[in-house]
């Protein structure tokens, strides 16, 4: 039976619908009509389970869509032998009626930072191109492998992460599907985790694991429609993954609805996640007003208020707050800030023997560091801790916060590749929200609040450290409010 004629039991929905040019929701057409929802990983291992469709057959599906025209400049290596494997694997153990684990042959996307063994890890850059294979897969990867997944190869990146935007000048510029099924112009995919975004978007992929250290999961998952959950930092391990920022920087996944986004949580950080389950009357909700929402453009501003009265209706209570530490926001980064002193600890010596092999645009980053003294790093760390308790004391007694995940809809390409100055202004606005919960050290995640036929336009759901449960339980909510709410208005 071909993967494109399954029916899949909860949602009723057909298998297989990704193609070049498909949303992470819908198809252009669905979206408009608003007569499909989205199949997610959840669907696709009930199928798995229930016989309806073999693992090789899913994986024959995904690794398809990544040879298509979509996912041009989206893998830097492939691992198709491996995940063949995988997939065989599955469909040997439910042919003798084994249990099978959480992702059993579903091809997951790795960004190229995190060491899978027997292939090198080059984190988007020509200076690391001599990288020797790695000898053991580092511990998230290894988590993902362990709970069955079919790894599909390392995705692009903006090199050494260092951007929101997901130029690429060395290995290409993934293309955003979603959006060119929108409009005939090439926007950007958003940073730094743009392959591992288009491969979920095109289907190549039902998860993409990768980083998030300014907005690098969430930035790429607001602009394709797609949901990306940056968990508290501590609660996944960073061995074995090129470092940009030792403080900031997390190990999370994009994925095609929430409670995907819960169950890779719980993969990556080998918990048993507990959202907070509760109905959406019961939920006080904070949308800070100064900074998050200076500058939206139409479609986010509209897509955003949208929202939010879709959330009022619904019983939730919505409060309108001043969050006064986010004019710390500008101090906190001056000179780069954690992130270009960290980064600069790690390549000056690389720098200092392959500089020509660095993007431009990332390496006088990385050397702002240069000027920011040991005394400046310590003083900078403790404002942090400060700035954290104040936000702390201000957001206690909310369920979560709301937030447009980023000011904009995805930007056209060209104008970021000619000129440095609107990329760098570019790069700035899509960092500016997201950037907020990494210097908070908290978690966030970002869903698709636009409406079918339109531009995607995430929606930030977040909080202070360790409130993940709470975070991920009012998402699910929230979702489950949006599509009710398309539902209901037959779009």
């Amino acid at each position: 039976m071909s993967p494109m004629h399954i029916q899949i039991k909860p949602k009723s929905i057909a298998f297989g619908s990704f193609e070049p040019g498909i949303t992470g929701q819908q198809d252009a057409a669905s979206q408009r009509s608003g007569e499909r929802e989205v199949l997610d990983l959840h669907d696709a291992a009930w199928a798995l389970r229930n016989g309806r469709i073999k693992a090789s057959e899913l994986l024959s599906a995904s690794l398809a869509a990544a040879d298509g025209p979509s996912c041009e400049h989206v893998f830097l290596r492939r691992f198709d032998a491996c995940a063949t494997a995988s997939a065989a694997a599955a469909d040997l153990a439910l042919s003798a009626g084994a249990p099978l684990p959480p992702l059993a042959g579903l091809a997951v996307s790795i960004k190229d930072l995190f060491d899978v063994a027997g292939h090198p890890t080059t984190a988007g850059s020509k200076s690391l191109a001599d990288a020797t294979a790695a000898s053991a897969d580092c511990p998230v990867v290894a988590r993902l492998r362990n709970a069955g997944a079919a790894l599909i190869g390392h995705t692009n990146l903006s090199e050494f992460a260092y951007s929101g935007v997901g130029i690429n000048p060395h290995f290409g510029t993934p293309v955003n599907p979603v959006t060119l099924a929108l409009d005939p112009t090439p926007r950007i995919p958003g940073g730094s985790t743009s392959g591992g975004a288009v491969s979920v978007a095109t289907g190549a992929a039902w998860a993409a694991l990768g980083s998030d250290t300014g907005g690098s999961i969430r930035i790429p998952a607001a602009l394709h429609g797609l949901v990306g959950f940056k968990n508290t930092q501590r609660l996944t391990p960073l061995a074995g993954a090129v470092p940009l920022s030792f403080s900031l920087d997390t190990a999370c996944a994009i994925t095609r609805s929430v409670r995907d986004a819960v169950l890779l949580h719980g993969l990556l950080a080998a918990c048993a996640p507990r959202p907070l389950s509760r109905p959406m009357r019961a939920m006080r909700l904070a949308v800070p007003q100064n900074l998050l929402l200076d500058g939206l453009d139409k479609d986010v501003a509209k897509a955003f208020e949208r929202t939010l009265a879709r959330l009022r209706e619904a019983g939730a209570q919505i409060e309108d707050i001043e969050l006064a530490p986010l004019t710390e926001l500008p101090a906190l980064q001056a000179q780069g800030g954690l992130i270009a002193a960290e980064s600069w600890c790690w390549h000056r010596d690389r720098l200092a023997q392959r500089e020509a092999d660095y993007d431009p645009r990332v390496s006088v980053r990385i050397r702002r560091g240069a000027a920011i003294s040991a005394a400046d790093y310590i003083g900078l760390q403790q404002a942090r801790a400060r700035w954290i308790a104040c936000i702390e004391a201000a957001v206690q007694g909310f369920d979560a916060l709301l937030s447009p995940t980023v000011p904009i809809v995805a930007p056209a390409i060209a104008p970021l590749l000619a000129s440095d100055s609107e990329f760098t202004a570019t790069n700035l606005l899509l960092l500016r929200n997201t950037t907020v919960v990494n210097l908070l050290d908290g978690c966030a995640l970002s869903m698709p609040c636009q409406d079918w036929g339109q531009m995607p336009v995430g929606l930030m759901v977040w909080g202070p450290a360790m409130s993940d449960d709470a975070v991920l339980g009012v998402s699910l909510a929230i979702e489950s409010t949006l599509a009710a709410a398309r539902s209901s208005n037959g779009r």
